[in-house]
């Protein structure tokens, strides 16, 4: 069923648009509201799939009833209706982000065409914003408790900006599925997710990496070639473990975030890029800026968001669902049926100290599936842990 309300203060237009909409189809179901403060308060109470919206009217205008509707709801779709002397602020409501306008009277075809075209988007509207809201399984964040509920909200609410986001944490606590996370929820997720690690990367290299470089720019700069920031464009550059960069790459990775512009390597030219920038280390920055390898304005610029991903240690009441989707993964991987673990393995696997995080226990579970009878047992366990 969809659901239409019909936005007008003339009666017998409205009536005419409610009769004509109503039996055009059974799906439809048409209510109305008879000038524009009614239609923002049934709109703010109600969810509908498409407003039919005069444009002159009493109390409020239909141009403010869409600008008061986009803000609260904005993926309904508006089809303004315009006397010959609102025809250029119907056009202009176009920009406004109307889906459609039709003149006084109305055309019935023309309506109805209008009115089909703007509930086949809404549907598809709906359809990508569910899609968007489902993170791939590859990068899904295992648990429920506290600590992992508190990330999950600020990736909800972080998530569908541009704001920059610094992830700190010890090597293995899941730093890179967060920042997948922050990607695949936000509008840039259908462009390119880019990751650097920067600690993997020689010094001398790291700039070229990240920029690109221009032929002749060095040795072995046979071309030109783009770098990693390029590649990000209108998507996410994942700078991972930033405080092993130098010092130099650090004041370009500044410009670039100041400016959005970056240079090649043995060039001056500027190239625009629009990239949003999710950072992440297992060092304490500010020590590193008190030590002079970490310079504090770009911390500030990074930081505009901190998550801070805590040890398993910390959040032991998320092992027995971590192993219960580590044992179907491996399995999946393998071509098995998940090996089910029994209470007291779980219980010894939650008491174990796990100084190597969800990294470990993925390690340990595949060791101990692969290596254990038909059920995961604590004697299973205890041989693990005395080896």
């Amino acid at each position: 069923m969809s659901r239409i309300l019909v936005v007008e203060d003339e009666s017998a237009i409205r009536r005419v648009l409610v009769k004509i909409l109503s039996e055009e189809s059974e799906a439809y179901t048409v209510e109305e509201a008879e000038d524009g403060l009614k239609g923002i308060e049934t709109i703010k109470n109600n969810d509908y799939d498409l407003v039919l919206c005069d444009i002159k009217m009493p109390k409020m205008d239909g141009v403010e009833v869409l600008e008061a509707a986009k803000k609260i709801k904005p993926e309904i779709p508006f089809i303004m209706i315009s006397g010959h002397g609102d025809l250029d602020t119907a056009v202009g409501t176009m920009r406004a982000g109307a889906f459609d306008y039709i003149s006084k009277p109305p055309d019935l075809n023309r309506l109805l065409t209008a009115v089909r075209n703007a509930l086949d988007r809404k549907e598809l509207v709906v359809a990508n914003k569910i899609l968007k809201k489902k993170v791939s399984k590859n990068y899904q964040m295992v648990g429920e408790s506290k600590e992992i509920s508190a990330i999950k909200n600020i990736i909800e609410k972080v998530a569908p900006t541009d704001a920059r986001v610094l992830i700190t944490g010890s090597n293995g606590t899941g730093k890179e599925l967060v920042a997948h996370w922050v990607h695949e929820k936000s509008q840039r997720s259908r462009a390119p997710f880019i990751e650097v690690n920067c600690a993997a990367i020689p010094s001398e290299l790291i700039e070229s990496e990240l920029f690109g470089h221009v032929k002749g720019a060095f040795t072995s700069a046979v071309k030109d070639r783009a770098g990693k920031f390029e590649a990000a464009n209108k998507g996410t550059i994942f700078l991972d473990e930033i405080g092993d960069m130098s010092l130099s790459a650090q004041a370009k990775v500044l410009r670039a975030l100041q400016e959005n512009k970056i240079s090649r390597v043995g060039t001056d030219k500027d190239i625009k890029v629009d990239v949003r920038v999710v950072a992440a280390t297992n060092k304490n920055l500010k020590k590193e800026i008190e030590d002079g390898k970490f310079r504090e304005d770009l911390y500030h610029r990074l930081a505009v968001i901190l998550i801070k991903v805590p040890s398993l240690n910390d959040r032991r009441d998320d092992i027995p669902m971590l192993i219960e989707h580590f044992a179907k993964k491996i399995a999946s991987e393998q071509g098995n049926s998940p090996k089910k673990f029994s209470d007291k393995a779980i219980k010894m696997l939650k008491g174990y100290d796990w100084t190597g995080n969800i990294r470990e226990l993925r390690n340990v579970v595949e060791r101990l599936i692969i290596l254990g009878g038909t059920e995961v047992t604590d004697v299973d366990v205890k041989s693990f842990a005395s080896k």
